[in-house]
């Protein structure tokens, strides 16, 4: 659960501005995005590798 501290001399639009910060720093759209169709650890495994090996072959042609 975020919790906020609002301050008095706070407006209510910088509070919430502070809460989507907190909130996407948090991570928890991405958890329920990832719950909410199980993967196999195998096949996260290869994205994980082909995303990497991606990045790699990115990297040299910039060279």
């Amino acid at each position: 659960m975020l919790i906020i501290d609002a301050r008095d001399a706070e407006s209510l639009d910088r509070a919430l501005k502070n809460y989507k910060k907190k909130f996407e720093k948090a991570g928890i759209m991405k958890q329920i995005r990832n719950r909410q169709s199980f993967t196999k650890p195998s096949i996260e495994k290869r994205t994980t590798v082909l995303k990497a090996v991606y990045r790699e072959k990115m990297k040299r042609d910039e060279d």
